[in-house]
């Protein structure tokens, strides 16, 4: 069993990767480190989790093997120079702080980005991961097939849908249910921060991209879940795409091509993503479905944890949509 530790236990992440760690095989809970609810019992907060008896930690195990890093943005980095872990514990931060190449290396750690769809041999050889971010794994998932074979000819076009959960459990005017309840927006129209780990993974695999990849995210009135729809030229048929795509994710635990139109219910509460090509004139349109809280963040943390220690890449995520 290997003991693990999560810093900022008290968020949606947080929350995600106790419920998974709970069940996980191979997986002990060493603390839950919460400076706001230390002492009281985690049920107090993820309610879901009753009769489960963790209580917030306001105490760190420095030794532990494996530690999650569930803080806000800015703020890893911050915790990783006032606490030092030993140097067999290995680490996965699910902020940005880590992800883009100028940041990967810090205080003698080097970050690998932890897309096991691009990055799998280096995960597995990894003791520090950068868990990508909720909307850029989706749209890279969708992007990486056509950069690898350097198809990638013209500006992409990206819209994409969050629940909720996407922003977090900190109050704003439009996280608010009186503001999202039968409500839509769009905001950081083309200069989302998700765009920087995009466009620095699409270069890695085609150095010649040189267009745009204009993202328009949005907010939805769901809870959870992420559907992004996007498309560019591509002067090959729907079926040579089709292989592309089949090929390309042969060996991948969790990314399915569907030949029917998908659904978000399809992979809430899953670590899952769904892919969907059409093919319209000169355009390739692919939908890429994920739930953002799972695959877009804590199921990945544990796919990737899973990789590091020589598990199933599937330990503890055999999870399935709940469509009603």
């Amino acid at each position: 069993m290997i003991q693990v530790g999560i810093i900022g236990g008290a968020g949606y992440t947080a929350g995600e990767l106790i419920r998974l760690l709970i069940h996980h095989p191979k997986v002990n809970i060493d603390f839950v480190f919460s400076t706001s609810n230390a002492g009281n019992h985690v049920a107090e907060v993820h309610q879901d989790l009753v009769g489960e008896n963790i209580k917030f930690s306001s105490e760190i195990n420095p030794k532990v093997d494996v530690l999650f890093l569930c803080l806000g943005h800015g703020n890893s980095k911050a915790f990783l120079n006032e606490n030092e872990f030993s140097d067999n514990t290995k680490i996965t931060d699910l902020s940005n702080d880590f992800r883009l190449q100028k940041d990967e290396i810090f205080n003698g750690k080097t970050f690998v980005y932890g897309l096991p769809e691009l990055n799998k041999d280096a995960i597995e050889n990894a003791n520090y991961i950068a868990n990508p971010g909720c909307f850029a794994t989706a749209i890279q998932l969708a992007l990486l097939p056509l950069a690898k074979s350097d198809l990638l000819k013209d500006d992409v076009h990206v819209n994409a849908v969050t629940g909720a959960t996407g922003a977090g459990t900190s109050l704003s005017a439009t996280t608010h249910f009186t503001w999202r309840d039968n409500n839509f927006s769009h905001y950081k129209a083309f200069t989302h921060q998700h765009l920087d780990e995009i466009n620095q993974t699409v270069k890695k695999l085609q150095s010649d991209f040189k267009s745009d990849i204009n993202f328009m995210p949005n907010r939805g009135n769901f809870s959870r879940g992420i559907f992004a729809t996007l498309y560019t030229k591509f002067s090959g048929s729907l079926d040579e795409a089709k292989w592309l795509y089949s090929e390309f994710y042969n060996n991948a635990e969790f990314v399915v091509i569907s030949d029917e139109n998908i659904h978000l219910k399809q992979v809430v509460n899953t670590n899952n993503c769904i892919l969907h090509l059409h093919k319209h004139k000169d355009k390739l349109l692919v939908t890429s479905i994920i739930d953002n809280l799972l695959k877009g963040a804590s199921g990945q943390a544990v796919q990737n944890m899973n990789l590091m220690f020589g598990f199933a890449e599937t330990e503890g995520l055999q999870l399935k949509a709940n469509y009603f």
